[in-house]
């Protein structure tokens, strides 16, 4: 759907807000670490739990935390790098089944659809299926990224969210938005409030690569980056409440 003005989509009257929530693979597992962790992975189930009955909410989960697609780019004379991607996507069926048997067990229904076909543990990614069991209420986990490699899990996020219509997509980091140089490597870097997407663009900021940014401008759908880890966040986000960093079609003032 898209929007008008600066201000994020309003759902079609008596419809939920309809959500894509990005959530890297490092959501998964404790800091400083990699593998999954269980005990982290229900820090996010109970705040999605806390939004599943205010949103149509579907989630692309990311797999870092196992393996990215580039972590073998070294040895591309041994795993060639489709393999090495498909591997990747592999991670986030992983994440995605976690992520499932946690938000089961606080209650919440859910699915795992996925763009590769692993029909003995999850549902293959099906659009209309997909539409069907958010209506109903269920939190929807879209694994593998988009079935082919050399695809970030960012720009299968801002896909899904096309196809799906949704509303805002919610890119849950563990960095408070969107700043203008590296704040890990300049602590006074300026941290925008809002930016457009061409901005983005010109500025080659990081934060989402530049064909999942094309992806939301061509359907203005409006992207929201923001820091997960802070309790209360999610809700915050998809309550529309101005926190992180807003990419939208134009800001309210230049560069703001």
């Amino acid at each position: 759907m898209s929007t008008s003005g600066n201000e994020l989509a309003a759902p079609t009257s008596g419809k939920r807000l309809r959500v894509l929530l990005k959530i890297s693979g490092q959501a998964c597992c404790r800091t400083g670490e990699t593998g999954l962790s269980i005990p982290q992975i229900s820090l996010i189930g109970e705040q999605i739990k806390r939004v599943a009955t205010q949103a149509q909410l579907a989630i692309v989960v990311g797999g870092g935390n196992i393996l990215r697609g580039r972590d073998l780019s070294g040895y591309k004379e041994i795993v060639r790098p489709a393999t090495s991607h498909y591997m990747g996507m592999l991670a986030t069926v992983i994440n995605a089944l976690a992520l499932q048997e946690v938000l089961e067990s606080l209650g919440v229904a859910a699915r795992v659809q996925s763009a590769l076909r692993v029909d003995n543990v999850c549902e293959p990614y099906i659009r209309r299926r997909c539409m069907r069991h958010l209506e109903k209420g269920r939190v929807v986990i879209l694994a593998g990224g988009t079935g082919s490699p050399f695809v970030t899990t960012d720009t299968a996020a801002a896909l899904r969210g096309r196809e799906l219509d949704a509303d805002v997509l919610l890119k849950a980091t563990k960095v408070d938005g969107v700043y203008a140089e590296d704040p890990v490597k300049n602590p006074h870097a300026a941290r925008y409030s809002e930016i457009s997407y061409d901005e983005m663009l010109a500025k080659n900021l990081q934060v989402m690569d530049a064909m999942a940014i094309q992806h939301c401008r061509e359907q203005n759908l409006p992207v929201v980056v923001f820091d997960y880890t802070r309790p209360g966040n999610i809700e915050r986000a998809v309550a529309g409440e101005r926190i992180g960093t807003r990419i939208v079609a134009q800001t309210r003032l230049p560069g703001a």
